[in-house]
């Protein structure tokens, strides 16, 4: 196999350090932009000062301020930061990928399922998606950042990925210990879906677009198993032997997290992962039993 370089943007947080750990030992050198520097990175500034580094075959963007922080007033503000860190890193990246003076195999663009309007129809890759709220406006603003003209000779594969479940952070580093001493349960009403990928599927997702010479377009990183929030607490719990009883009420993550950001916990859309399975993709948890089992089996030892 020919030297692989990939450049990644938000390599430092907790999908970012996971998959450069998975590249590298997948036989890639990575380097990650950083807004500090330091070994194997470059700053952002560095990047719009002289584009991409030396030998880089594929870009992939992972960058974007937490929206979820509950320490964070959903003010204009911290809105506007959450915006600029995700549509503003991925145009400067675009940019980088048409001045460059060699071809780009890829271009890999993480967003997020947002853009589905939750509703009782199950979405795929060939639905685009519309923008209703501030989210799904981010996430289409977000992809359109992220095309190329087609003379740039890059593949453009935008990854639509489902909350990302994992040990060490995301989803489940909150939920893990209420669980765990057995004060776990739904959120809200429990009934609306919950998109998810385990962590170790998205990296593979993320090699396997930048490897695959027929991949482009958007792709949905969620699991083909369909759940409710219940329905995978209920199986977090099963997976950690514990019960699932307190569920977290409507008002209380309203109070949180202010009505905006808690319709992302509150509200969801069935999505299907049709265009990344008829890629030839294949999910090693492809169920919510799966993903659980490994992350209980991961967090003991």
């Amino acid at each position: 196999m020919a030297a692989r370089h990939a450049l990644v943007g938000g390599g430092t947080g907790f999908i970012g350090s996971r998959l450069t750990k998975h590249l590298g030992k997948n036989g890639y050198e990575v380097t990650v932009v950083s807004r500090m520097p330091g070994p194997q990175r470059i700053t952002w500034h560095e990047l719009a000062e002289k584009g991409l580094p030396s030998g880089v075959t594929t870009v992939i963007n992972l960058a974007g301020q937490n929206v979820l922080v509950p320490t964070r007033r959903w003010t204009p503000g911290f809105k506007q930061n959450v915006w600029n860190s995700r549509v503003n890193t991925t145009a400067s990246m675009a940019k980088a990928i048409q001045r460059s003076e060699r071809n780009i195999e890829s271009f890999i663009n993480i967003s997020g399922v947002s853009l589905y309007k939750p509703s009782e129809r199950v979405y795929t890759e060939d639905d685009k998606g519309e923008g209703y709220d501030f989210m799904s406006n981010l996430c289409l603003e977000w992809e359109n950042a992220a095309s190329l003209p087609s003379e740039s000779g890059c593949r453009v594969v935008k990854i639509r990925t489902g909350v990302v479940v994992g040990r060490g952070g995301g989803m489940i580093q909150s939920m893990y210990y209420p669980f765990f001493f057995g004060l776990g349960g739904p959120i809200g009403s429990g009934k609306q879906p919950l998109p998810w990928i385990h962590i170790d599927d998205l990296c593979r997702l993320i090699q396997f677009s930048a490897e695959n010479e027929k991949v482009s377009g958007a792709l949905n990183a969620v699991a083909p198993e369909v759940v409710t929030n219940e329905q995978f607490s209920k199986q977090f719990a099963c997976s950690l032997r514990r019960p699932s009883l307190f569920a977290v009420p409507e008002f209380v993550v309203k109070a949180i997290f202010g009505e905006e950001r808690a319709a992302l916990l509150l509200l969801g859309a069935k999505v299907k992962p049709k265009r990344t399975l008829d890629c030839g993709f294949e999910f090693k948890y492809p169920t919510a039993k799966a993903a659980c089992d490994e992350v209980v089996k991961s967090s003991a030892n």
